[in-house]
């Protein structure tokens, strides 16, 4: 890395400082620094030293210093003539600074004998701008050290306290020695002085010597001149005749001579200054002369008048000589009168008023800045008392006086000074010259007064002086006929009225009335009558604009032009400066618009007055653009469309446009003559309209406009012929600030609706015309360029200039390009300005590599940020690798940017600027991140993990940026904090393996890390950083990334210690306090501080990511305390409440959708934070009542979060409805919302069940099977769905139904539900809208009055016939939809069928008779399905199948027990389902039966494997990721055959359960000899096989001895424990599972053997079997039953569950006639002793 801050700052680094362009812009630290350096300044360029020996010896014992650099500084120090020891400083000041190559690469350039002479040429530049910057820090003190205005100015006025004695002396010996110096030659220099470097030599002798006469010229605006000093200076200019005399002057050229009249005229003002003519002035006007300093020093003013006796050969002398004359005359008037007539006749004689306006201008042609102000100040009192003291017409031209004067005016103070002075005192008396000849000759009055204009006061009172006018001078070459005269011809009067102007009747003129005396003097021109007439000079100017309007046409227009001229001129700088006099002047104005007309259309049209006329429409336009539009476009004067506007290839193509007057006036003028006063008007005119907002007509209108720029200006401005330097440069910043105004437009200002809009023209057309690559050329320019234009200004301040206007330019363009990318629509294809952007270009020229180099400008920070700035746009859009780009420079640019970024003193925005391009860089430039990191690998070692920083790496100084030692300090400011972070989140969020590892070994890097979440935040009404609050969430974010993606035993121990740190410094419950208080703040404030807005949005979204991660990681994070839980849970929800509660703003909205979220993650991880429910619903039933309030469109994601949060609430409270006391506030807004959900969900699918139809009327017939989308949004999260879920849990807690009825009477929410639910059944649309009605209804049907309500409602009318249309039944009869192998919990059409199966289970149970007509309706309309669904189980075993398998099993197990009412109405359907359920009593048995089988089967049938159903309660995953990995394939299938397993289990005993109410009851068929055998089926045949898959073999007593034999297997492997490698049913399954499941395999042996026994036994009974068989039979039974019973009976002995029918089963609806089957363990032996009674009575 480069070495620190130096102890001896550089001349630049010490201006760029006191500039305020650096870090440091505190008082006390600037002024540190000019306590250090005061002594430097006094020294001047002489603080350079010459060459010694002594310092060649320190230099040559310095051991800190390398060899080779020593070597190259005494040669710096001979080719500059320069102290080694400085020279030394010279080289580190350059390399830090200026260098543009790496430290490598230097040891090769000083090898190199070539390149080594290239870098002392460099160095050479590098070393005169140092001189030239230490003489402009003390300019820079002079300038402002009186300032009141300034924030330095304390600091400025001790340091030139200190300055103030030696200045003058030394600086003057240092320009004596610059203008004698002797011209370096090759033998005392080196062979490298050429010619090229003497002259380079010359112009900074020159330069130097100009920038030390304008300090001594302002030292003495402040500071008194002793006479003697001024007969010094005297001497000293007339040595080097005003610069004209140089030692060297062999070497002057053309290109010098800006520099030379520079030298000159301070050199004049100097001594003008040294003269005191203001103080003299005043003392003349109080006669108190005697106390001038000149007044008694005969001596040195006979000098004096000796010396400039001599003068008069050079312009500069004209102002010394009139000064001396005026001081002379005033003092010495008798003994200095020949002395003063000589010196005075010479300075009229050299022009002395043109020299001054020559003077002033070139002083002030960069702006008006303070050394202008002050020589204007200077010459205001030269003039002032020149004119007082002589007669006008003896001093020469009058309108030399007047430009002088305007000149003088200039000056911003002056105006305000002018006003306050008498009439008669000063410039007031050439004033009053100029009146006395208006307005004959119209222009030195209004040219004065223009200038006289400066602020509203001043410009009320050129108002008011114009208003009043009281002479009117006019000009006859002969006496008129209706005059009377005076007998000498001195008084003339009217002897009739006239009109003065020849108008006819109704137009403005001025009326002279009869008897108007007038004073009459003979003239040059004839008789001059002044004459006494009062009128207004704004009615005067109104008719002369009326008469060019006359006159356009013929050979007198050029005449009237310069009348009108300065009326125009006048009018735009008194609107420019007091908007208010507008009103006044709208005679002028509103005539402007016709002048325009009629001179733009002359064949000659005269450029100068129509580029004042459009001026005064650009200041119109600035306060009512629309007005000025609106006549400016009748005036042709303007680009216009000859036909409408409609597309953008039309715009681009110019179709039907036509360039106006303005374009022709381009073409035919301007371009031949080059001068552009009229297209800089325009420019200046088209940006003000374009900024003024005008509506869409009018900004329609200038797209011509825009186009004519875009398309013949832009491309082709910097051909043009130019007279004039500059003007190229100036008319490229106004196209561009025209441009930049129009991509800057807010939306509200553009057209809406529309494709073409001026800004959309602007994007098009320069990313994909040849105007962007004019744009790209100007960012092209290069850093190079500026500073070669910059150098070659002769400027003293750098601030001002080409140089600073080309800066502008570049700056505009940068912003311009930016915005274009930001702003062009999305598109797969690269548009030509990315193209000509991203472009590989050779030898350095590429623009990306050309973008990256203005990291080497120093002039103005602005300008590398912004280019920075578009460099991280092109980043981010464009497909390209910006490291490829830089090609070689790579290495040499990095460390440009890191010097840049680590120094301490450097503009804290390009600081940032970098670390935001590196940010972005981390995620689009891997290569380029990849060279600013700089890692190189441990030991150098191949696939070594770990990485080591190089000296060049942007981690360090990141590290540096984030040390909690360097917190608040100047260097670190929060802003640069903030983005340092947010660099090392991106590395995070990216995943950068190899930083984040070498970061997270460093010393104190998580200590350094998190120390903003230790610190205390201001109240967020007292936060004025918001950045500090961004910072904060962007060490949560880094945290929580760390912690999620690091295996939890390889996070490093200092990040663990802060952690546990951070909980036991209860920083959990400070940052939930304050981030509920800057939440409440938000929302008291109403988002209004927008400013702070999106960093309180990071900052909830960081603390919610930080919370989540805690819940699923507590011990990590230390965050298990119950207590704290709580605490940090009711912030959230307090907080929710007070963004939700408060009026309607989007930023409170985002953070409420923030909060709900995070408050149902948290409620599934930390159920036990709800203690009290109260506590929890209050706030939500408050919430939910606000938002069902407020705009539903703004409020449709906040209501499904709310509602989302209550759900979760109230399934982990499971109250009562005591305990609920928000009940009877929640049932009817819930049944509101629901009610008018459903209904728009009605409405909008009827609306596309008719648009559907109307669009496949002529489809093919192959898409009608096709679904129609709906047009409702029908989600899972919707408002309808969660309301309908919420409405639910609220009637599971009113169980009784005390208040969700009494709500349901009033509100139809019922019919609502079920209407909506019965079309969206037949359209099968609207799934999870379905889906959540059946839920609601199945819970309200578990209830009495709730199954009455819903069977009440129509259920079946709403749910039989329109199910149909779920499914689909083939041909071959097979279910073309239902039996899915995806998972049953996904929605689909199948869970709804399932679930209405299971809603008419239910209403079947509790309504029972009420509801059996009902029930066999729905059985008989699904008959096919249900029997399908019977028989699928045998092909399909996803767990969806058979999932419907077990609901349709339920469902016939409660309509079993209505077996007569059933055989009476569907007698067929019963036989069908009795043997259907029997072969589903086969199949189940043989899957049971057969594991490896069931295994083998379900991958070969299944298309994705094994299926992927979850079971009930899945174990938690391992915790470490390689176990979890070894182990996730075994488990997988683990899980998926135990789901398997146990939904056939669940099915079995259903079936056998059914299968009871279909034989015979065992009491009846024993006791009732006269049971009707014919009324119960044979269910199993008479056979003993084992149960097959196949279907031709029939279910028999095999099936059922199976059943019972793989029952028990089953309950004995539920008691062994402990054997991994089998597939034991107990392998996933918690206690409490295998507890159930041992029931389940009880309920399903005893129903299993009830229907043996009882089948036995109707075989028995039946006498159409033979005897034979029935003994075979007997003989089986007993041999069989026997074996199992004697399992049984071991089994009961070491303890068995009790009957399911005593425990909480999916469907033990029956009550089996065993007497054991709800007995406890000892109770069932019964069961044994039934199986032992039945065997001794088959053995009879």
């Amino acid at each position: 890395m480069a070495a620190s801050e130096m102890c001896v700052r550089s001349s630049r680094e010490f201006w760029t400082i006191l500039l305020g362009r650096s870090a440091l812009r505190e008082p006390a630290q600037i002024e540190s620094e000019l306590d250090r350096n005061w002594e430097r300044l006094l020294s001047g360029v002489s603080y350079y030293k010459l060459p010694s020996s002594a310092s060649a010896e320190k230099l040559k014992a310095d051991k800190d210093v390398a060899q080779p650099m020593k070597d190259f500084a005494l040669r710096i120090s001979k080719f500059l003539n320069l102290d080694e020891l400085q020279s030394v400083q010279v080289l580190q000041s350059y390399l830090q600074e200026d260098f543009r190559g790496t430290r490598e690469s230097l040891k090769t350039v000083l090898q190199d004998e070539r390149q080594s002479q290239a870098l002392l040429l460099k160095i050479f530049d590098y070393y005169y701008d140092e001189r030239i910057c230490l003489l402009r820090c003390v300019l820079f003190l002079l300038t402002y050290f009186q300032d009141e205005r300034h924030p330095y100015r304390a600091e400025y006025s001790k340091c030139i306290e200190k300055l103030e004695k030696d200045l003058i002396p030394r600086y003057r010996q240092q320009f004596q020695d610059l203008f004698r110096a002797e011209a370096p030659t090759w033998e005392t220099h080196g062979n490298l002085m050429t010619e090229r470097q003497l002259s380079r030599w010359f112009v900074q002798c020159l330069r130097e010597q100009a920038v030390i006469l304008e300090i001594i010229f302002l030292y003495y605006a402040y500071f008194e001149m002793q006479p003697a000093d001024l007969l010094s200076f005297t001497q000293i200019f007339k040595e080097q005749g005003f610069g004209r005399r140089q030692t060297n002057r062999h070497l002057l050229d053309k290109s010098m001579d800006a520099l030379i009249d520079r030298i000159g005229y301070f050199s004049s003002l100097i001594l003008v200054e040294g003269m005191d003519i203001e103080f003299l002035h005043k003392c003349a006007l109080e006669d108190r002369t005697d106390q001038h300093q000149f007044t008694n020093i005969p001596d040195i003013c006979k000098d004096l008048d000796q010396l400039l006796l001599t003068f008069g050969d050079i312009p500069h002398h004209a102002p010394v000589l009139l000064a001396w004359v005026l001081l002379r005359h005033t003092l010495s008037p008798e003994e200095s009168g020949p002395v003063v007539r000589r010196i005075g006749s010479i300075a009229l004689q050299l022009n002395v008023f043109q020299y001054l306006s020559c003077m002033l201008k070139a002083l002030g042609s960069g702006g008006i800045n303070f050394t202008s102000s002050t020589a204007r100040m200077c010459i205001y009192g030269l003039i002032s008392f020149v004119v007082t003291s002589f007669e006008e017409d003896a001093l020469g031209s009058q309108q030399d006086i007047v430009d002088a004067a305007c000149e003088v005016l200039a000056s911003p103070g002056l105006p305000e000074v002018f006003w306050e002075t008498k009439p008669n005192v000063g410039l007031g008396m050439i004033l009053d010259n100029a009146v006395g000849i208006f307005p004959h000759n119209i222009k030195p009055l209004l040219q004065l007064l223009t200038a006289l204009l400066s602020d509203k006061s001043t410009a009320k009172k050129v108002y008011s002086f114009l208003d009043k006018m009281s002479f009117y001078t006019e000009v006859f070459k002969m006496k008129p006929n209706d005059i009377l005269s005076h007998e000498d011809e001195t008084l003339w009067r009217r002897q009739a009225p006239k009109l003065l102007y020849p108008f006819g009747q109704g137009q403005t003129n001025l009326r002279m009335p009869q008897g108007t005396l007038g004073q009459v003097m003979m003239g040059d021109q004839g008789y001059v009558v002044r004459w006494d007439y009062s009128y207004s000079c704004w009615t005067l100017f109104t008719c002369e604009i009326e008469m060019l309007l006359h006159v356009v046409s013929t050979a007198d227009v050029l005449q009237h032009c310069q009348r009108v001229k300065p009326i125009i001129d006048l009018v735009y700088k008194v609107i420019s400066t007091d908007w208010s006099i507008s009103d006044c002047l709208l005679p002028i104005t509103s005539r402007v618009y016709m002048l325009l007309q009629r001179l733009t259309s002359v064949i000659n049209p005269p450029v100068d007055i129509i580029a004042s006329c459009v001026n005064c429409l650009t200041v119109l336009a600035a306060r009512m653009p629309a007005k000025v539009w609106a006549d400016l476009h009748h005036t042709g004067f303007l680009p216009f469309a000859t036909v409408p506007l409609t597309s953008m290839a039309q715009a681009i193509r110019a179709e039907g446009m036509k360039a106006g007057n303005y374009g022709n006036l381009l073409v035919l003028i301007e371009q031949p003559q080059g001068e552009y006063a009229v297209t800089i008007a325009f420019l200046r005119l088209v940006t003000t309209l374009v900024k003024g907002q005008l509506g869409s007509t009018q900004s329609k209108g200038l797209i011509p406009c825009v186009l004519l720029v875009l398309k013949e200006m832009l491309p082709s401005y910097c051909k043009w012929r130019y007279n004039s330097y500059g003007v190229q440069e100036r008319i490229g910043c106004l196209i561009l600030e025209l441009i930049h105004a129009i991509l800057n437009l807010s939306p509200d200002g553009e057209t809406q609706g529309s494709n073409l809009s001026l800004q959309s023209l602007c994007v098009y057309s320069l990313a994909n015309t040849e105007a962007g690559q004019a744009v790209v050329s100007i960012v092209g320019v290069g850093v190079d360029v500026i500073d070669m234009v910059m150098a070659a200004h002769p400027s003293s301040g750098g601030t001002e200039g080409p140089g600073q206007m080309l800066i502008q330019t570049v700056k505009l363009a940068f912003s311009v390009t930016n915005n274009v990318i930001r702003l062009k629509p999305p598109s797969d294809d690269v548009s030509l300005l990315e193209q000509a952007l991203t472009q590989h270009g050779s030898h350095g020229n590429n623009p990306i590599a050309v973008l990256a180099k203005y990291i080497y400008h120093k002039h103005d920070p602005a300008l590398p940020r912004l280019a920075i700035q578009l460099l991280k746009r092109l980043a981010t859009v464009a497909p390209m690798s910006v490291y490829a780009c830089l090609g070689s420079d790579a290495a040499a640019i990095r460390d440009a940017f890191l010097t840049r970024l680590q120094s301490k003193t450097e503009d804290m925005r390009i600081k940032v600027m970098i670390l935001e391009f590196l940010t972005v860089a981390v995620e689009t430039q891997p290569g380029l991140i990849e060279l600013f990191l700089n890692l190189e690998v441990k030991n150098g070692t191949e696939g070594s993990k770990e990485f080591l920083l190089r000296e060049w790496s942007c981690l360090q100084i990141v590290l540096d940026l984030i040390d909690s030692t360097q917190q608040g300090k100047y260097w670190c400011p929060p802003l640069l904090h903030r983005a340092a972070l947010s660099f090392l989140h991106a590395l995070w969020q990216d995943r950068r393996d190899s930083a984040i590892s070498v970061l997270r070994t460093k010393d104190k890097f998580w200590e350094n890390l998190m120390t903003p979440l230790f610190g205390t935040l201001p109240e967020p009404s007292e936060l004025t950083e918001p950045c500090i609050i961004e910072t904060c969430s962007l060490v949560m974010k880094i945290i929580c990334l760390e912690i999620y993606y690091v295996v939890r035993g390889s996070l490093e121990k200092s990040l663990k210690d802060m952690l546990e740190k951070y909980s036991r410094l209860e920083r959990y419950q400070y940052w939930s306090g304050y981030i509920k208080s800057l939440v409440c703040h938000m929302a008291e404030t109403e988002g209004d501080r927008i400013s702070s807005v999106t960093e309180c949005r990071m900052l909830v979204s960081a603390w919610r990511i930080l919370l989540i991660l805690s819940s699923s990681h507590p011990d990590i994070m230390h965050l298990t305390d119950t207590r704290v839980q709580k605490e940090l849970f009711m912030d959230i929800l307090h907080s929710t409440k007070a963004v939700l509660l408060a009026p309607v703003s989007i930023p409170c909205l985002q953070l409420g959708s923030l909060l709900t979220t995070l408050l149902m993650i948290l409620l599934k991880q930390w159920k036990r934070v709800i203690t009290s429910s109260t506590e929890i619903l209050d706030p939500l039933a408050q919430i939910l009542e606000s938002v069902l309030q407020a705009d539903q469109q703004l409020m449709e994601r906040t209501k499904t979060e709310v509602y989302s949060v209550l759900i979760s609430v109230l399934q982990i409270q499971r109250l009562n409805v005591n305990e609920l006391p928000q009940l009877p506030q929640l049932l009817p807004s819930v049944c509101e919302t629901v009610q008018e959900e459903a209904l728009a969900l009605l409405d909008s699918t009827r609306h596309a069940a008719l648009l559907s139809e109307s669009m496949t009327e002529d489809k093919d017939s192959m898409d009608m099977d096709a679904s129609p989308k709906s047009f409702h949004s029908d989600e899972r999260d919707g408002v309808c769905v969660l309301a309908l879920h919420l409405l639910k849990e609220l009637c599971r807690v009113d169980a009784n139904g005390d208040h969700w009825l009494q709500v349901m009477r009033r509100l139809p929410v019922l019919p609502s539900i079920l209407g909506t639910l019965e079309l969206s059944l037949r359209a099968k649309q609207n799934l999870h809208f379905s889906e959540a009605t059946l839920h609601l209804l199945l819970t309200l049907a578990r209830t009495p009055q709730g199954a009455k309500a819903v069977a009440g409602a129509g259920v079946i009318q709403s749910i039989g016939l329109p199910l149909l249309s779920v499914y689909e039944i083939s041909s071959n009869g097979t279910s073309q939809s239902g039996f899915s192998r995806k998972s049953q919990d996904a929605p689909s059409w199948s869970g709804v069928y399932r679930l209405s199966m299971s809603l008419m289970e239910s209403l079947l149970k509790t309504l029972r008779y009420n509801f059996l007509n009902e029930a066999l309706d729905f059985v008989g309309v699904h008959q096919e399905r249900i029997l399908q669904c019977l028989n699928a189980v045998r092909s399909v075993q996803s767990l969806a199948c058979l999932d419907e398998a077990d609901h349709t099993v339920g469902f016939l197990l409660q309509l079993s027990n209505f077996c007569k009412e059933w055989q009476f109405h569907l007698p067929q359907l019963l036989r069908d389902v009795q043997v259907n359920l029997s072969y589903l009593c086969q199949t189940c048995t043989y899957l049971l039966h057969s594991k490896k089988m069931l295994h083998l089967y379900l991958q070969t049938k299944s298309g994705d494997g094994a299926p992927t159903g979850p079971p009930a309660q899945p174990q938690r995953a391992s915790q470490t990721p390689s176990k979890a990995l070894h182990s996730e394939p075994v488990d997988v299938e683990q899980r998926a055959l135990l789901a398997v397993q146990n939904s056939l289990l669940k099915i079995l005993s259903k079936t056998l359960a059914t299968l009871r109410h279909f034989t015979p009851d065992l009491c009846q068929i024993l006791l009732d000899q006269s049971l009707d055998l014919a009324e119960f089926n044979i269910l199993f045949v008479l056979s003993f096989t084992m149960p097959a898959f196949d279907s031709d073999v029939a279910p028999s007593f095999g099936t059922l001895l199976a059943t019972m034999s793989v029952a028990l297997n089953m309950l004995g492997e539920a008691d062994r424990k402990k054997e991994p490698a089998s597939l034991s049913v107990e392998a996933l399954a918690s206690a409490e599972e295998t507890q159930s499941l041992r029931s389940l395999l009880m309920f399903t042996m005893e129903n299993c053997f009830y229907v043996l026994i009882s089948q036995a036994l109707r075989y028995l009974k039946d006498p159409s079997f033979h005897i034979r068989d029935k003994q075979r039979m007997k003989q089986e039974l007993s041999s069989e039953l026997s074996t199992l019973l004697s399992s049984l009976s071991r089994y009961f002995r070491r303890g068995s569950p009790s009957s399911p029918a005593g425990v909480t089963l999916p469907s033990p609806h029956s009550k089996p006639s065993s007497v054991g089957s709800k007995m406890s363990l000892e109770s069932q032996e019964p069961l044994i002793q039934l199986v032992q009674a039945f065997i001794r009575h088959v053995q009879r």
